[in-house]
């Protein structure tokens, strides 16, 4: 792996919270620049190491957020589920997926395959309820 896709791998694995292509960019300092941290955060997706949700809010319009994935390249790593205050912005963990049996559920019934899922909630949190 680059130089470039360890780092921006570490910063989303070190991030409390998702993060835009901008906020890795930022963290990254001047090891590279801005295409180069767009085709790494492809990179890792398309490989399992991340994953992305696009996101809209009122205040900063539609962003695309990564997260770093538990277990890169393994085909079953573990995600996880957000929660986006409207007020103060910030992203909140929501916990284990339990989406999973739903899927299957769902592909039961509908005779389908469901290959992945993003959930997230946007609302108010507790401080600024």
């Amino acid at each position: 792996m680059t130089k470039a896709r360890e780092a921006a791998l570490e910063i989303l694995r070190n991030a409390d919270e998702p993060q835009t292509a901008a906020a890795v960019f930022q963290q990254a300092g001047n090891s590279c620049d801005l295409a180069t941290v767009y085709r790494t955060l492809h990179y890792l997706e398309k490989h399992g190491y991340a994953e992305s949700f696009v996101l809209y809010c009122n205040e900063h319009g539609t962003e695309r957020y990564y997260t770093a994935l538990s277990s890169g390249n393994s085909g079953s790593s573990a995600h996880r589920h957000w929660f986006h205050c409207e007020g103060c912005h910030r992203f909140i963990e929501i916990g284990n997926c339990t989406v999973n049996s739903l899927a299957k559920e769902f592909e039961i019934e509908h005779n389908l395959s469901v290959s992945r899922h993003i959930l997230y909630f946007i609302g108010r949190c507790s401080d600024c309820r």
